[in-house]
This record gives structure tokens, C-alpha cells and sequence, in this order.
């Protein structure tokens, strides 16, 4: 695939080298500093970019008929919006909080859980996140879909930022520490013990290697899709 990079930081850097790992060509890398450019020389692009622009280079890429991969998080206001974009201009998308493999099944995991303690009322959920210092946004959107996990399947209402547990919210803890890639904590905490689900991303290629996975399942397809499409669960 020659595939164009929207976002050439961290993330964008580590999807370049798995992508030319699995035997693909970068033809296009956009970084803040990038004016303009011509997404048509590629077959499908790839976008980590920055809340602000993210929905601008999506919408670019799908209306010049190139199917987009985006992990960016932050600009879901405008989802439906790319969602009604892509129907229309009949090509593909995939959008994820998390491009990891192994979150992918830990969101499975968090339902189900939160499926079998819906019950038991003894226990407080929590969860929390840990990151990176320059990571922009709290929480995480990986949080966010974890939360909203819990919501669906408990009797939890909405989420809340840093405040303590109620009745009908879900507090999430967001802490930023220098030179950690990603921690994500469920807690089911009664007075007798504590029950806890876990994932710690150990670099980014988790990320970066689910990302080109779902890149290369999605070219020449039509529509729009999420990574339990991908890794079919």
C-alpha cells in the first residue's frame, strides 16, 4: 500500500516503520508544519494528528475518495458528520479510541465484566488512566470507551473527571507522568476485597501495528467500520 501519514509525531513515526516493516511505502507525510498537500498519490491514509485539524484531514481524505484509518481523539463531536461523509463519497473509514490488538479485547473484557458485577451492588467501579505528559486530552479516549463500556451494561449514567464515586456516575482518574505510554485500570472495590482488570501498553508499536492491520483489512473496502470489525469480534 502507499499510504499518506496525517500527523508525523510520535505515533506517526512508529506506524512508518511497521508499515515499511510489512513491505508498504509512505508517500506522504503531514506534520504542523505542512501547508498543503496532494492525499490523491495515496492508496490510504492514516491519521494521528491533533484534535484541531483531525476532522479536516478525515473529511480532505474522504472526499478525495481515500480511505482513512484515524486514531486521533478529541473530534468525536463530528462523527456523525464523517460517518454521513464517507456514505456518501461511497468509500471507507475506521475511527478508534485504542488501535491496539490487545485493548481491542480488553474492551470485550470491561463488558463482559461489567455485565457479570452489574448485580452486585456491594461494589464501586473506578477507572484510571495513566499517560504521558503531552498526551492532549483528558481522559483518554481509550477511557472514554471503557467508561462507556460500563454504562451500557451497568446501571451507571455517565462518567465523570476526577470526583469521587456517586450512584449513578463512574468516576475516571486521568493522571499525565512523564514517559508512559498507556495504563488503563477497571476497579470493583468493595469493604471485603477489590477486583481489577488491567492493560499497560509497553510501547506504542501495539498501536502503530493495529493501526497498518486495520489499514491493510480496510483497503478496498466500502463503508464504515471499528476494530471489532477487524479482528472479527
Amino acid at each position: 500500500m502507499n499510504i499518506a501519514l496525517l500527523g508525523y509525531g510520535k505515533m506517526g513515526k512508529a506506524i512508518e516503520k511497521i508499515a515499511l516493516s510489512r513491505g508498504h511505502k509512505i508517500v506522504l507525510k503531514v506534520d504542523a508544519n505542512t501547508t498543503s498537500y496532494d492525499i490523491s498519490i495515496a492508496d490510504i491514509a492514516i491519521d494521528f494528528s491533533t484534535p484541531t485539524v483531525a476532522f479536516k484531514n478525515i473529511s480532505n481524505s474522504i472526499n478525495n475518495n481515500i480511505p482513512i484509518i484515524s486514531g486521533t481523539t478529541g473530534w468525536y463531536k463530528d462523527y456523525d458528520k464523517v460517518a454521513k461523509l464517507c456514505k456518501e463519497n461511497n468509500t471507507a473509514f475506521i475511527a478508534a479510541t485504542n488501535f491496539s490488538l490487545g485493548v481491542n479485547v480488553f474492551f470485550e473484557l470491561n463488558k463482559n465484566l461489567a455485565k457479570m458485577m452489574a448485580s452486585l451492588k456491594e461494589y464501586d467501579c473506578s477507572i484510571e488512566e495513566i499517560h504521558h505528559t503531552e498526551k492532549l486530552d483528558a481522559p483518554s479516549g481509550t477511557a472514554i470507551t471503557l467508561a462507556e463500556g460500563i454504562i451500557k451494561n451497568t446501571d451507571k449514567k455517565e462518567w465523570s473527571l476526577n470526583v469521587t464515586n456517586s450512584e449513578d456516575s463512574l468516576p475516571i482518574l486521568a493522571k499525565r507522568i512523564p514517559n508512559i505510554t498507556g495504563i488503563h485500570a477497571i476497579k470493583y472495590t468493595s469493604s471485603i476485597d477489590t477486583l481489577e482488570i488491567k492493560h499497560t501498553a509497553n510501547n506504542r508499536e501495539g498501536y502503530a501495528l493495529g493501526a497498518v492491520i486495520a489499514a491493510e483489512w480496510l483497503l478496498g473496502k466500502k463503508g464504515v467500520y471499528t476494530m471489532k470489525d477487524v479482528l472479527g469480534i
